[in-house]
């Protein structure tokens, strides 16, 4: 059964993706599993969406047939909270951008790791970011962008979380699309996550959980 999904998935075949996942619950397969194949069959969208072979209907089909294994998964994945969240993370998809794919991800998994997340949505203009911190108190915030021009928003939107005062008090990480070591030094956070559980990850590691 191995790949299935992601091989449903990356062909953007709904039904099938779908009815397989529901087979696989029934059958005791490890819902982290499946989250983890539908995460490998969007990677493989995104790489197919940057080599012209899919274009953005094909992307933002792939994000609804995405939601919809999502929603299959999240009764089995979600976890009894603790009465006080892990931590507050404040997320969204940065100014000129509108693709929320990976940014609905990400927020999901936070969700389910325990934290308490803050979504902004996309197209997030910066001093919305900026009061988001100023009213939540988060420590963590996460910037989200799948466009090239989305870099120099992450810029901009870092930019002004300094010019606010705050820089010191927060960590950022940025993530999705062409996001790398160079990206995150052009932008100025402190991490970039290639996955949506590299995001897990480094909220756990920063904010201590």
């Amino acid at each position: 059964m191995s790949g299935e999904l992601v091989k449903f998935l990356s062909d953007l075949k709904e039904h099938e993706a779908l009815q397989f996942v529901e087979s696989a619950l029934s059958e005791g397969v490890d819902p982290g599993t499946l989250l983890e194949d539908a995460r490998q069959g969007m990677n493989i969208v995104g790489k197919r969406f940057a080599e012209e072979e899919y274009f953005i209907p094909d992307l933002i089909f792939s994000g609804e047939i995405l939601k919809g294994i999502v929603k299959m998964l999240e009764p089995h994945l979600k976890k009894t909270k603790e009465h006080k969240p892990m931590g507050k993370v404040v997320i969204g998809t940065v100014a000129g951008d509108i693709h929320d794919i990976g940014k609905d991800l990400v927020v999901f998994m936070l969700d389910v790791s325990g934290f308490d997340v803050l979504d902004l949505g996309i197209d997030v203009p910066a001093q919305k970011f900026v009061g988001a911190i100023k009213d939540s108190g988060s420590k963590v915030v996460g910037l989200s962008g799948f466009l090239t021009l989305a870099f120099d928003s992450m810029k901009e939107t870092i930019d002004a979380i300094k010019q606010a005062g705050l820089r010191n008090d927060v960590k950022i990480m940025i993530g999705g699309g062409q996001i790398d070591e160079q990206v995150r030094g052009y932008t100025g956070a402190d991490a970039y996550g290639r996955d949506a559980m590299a995001a897990v990850n480094l909220a756990k590691g920063w904010i201590g959980g």
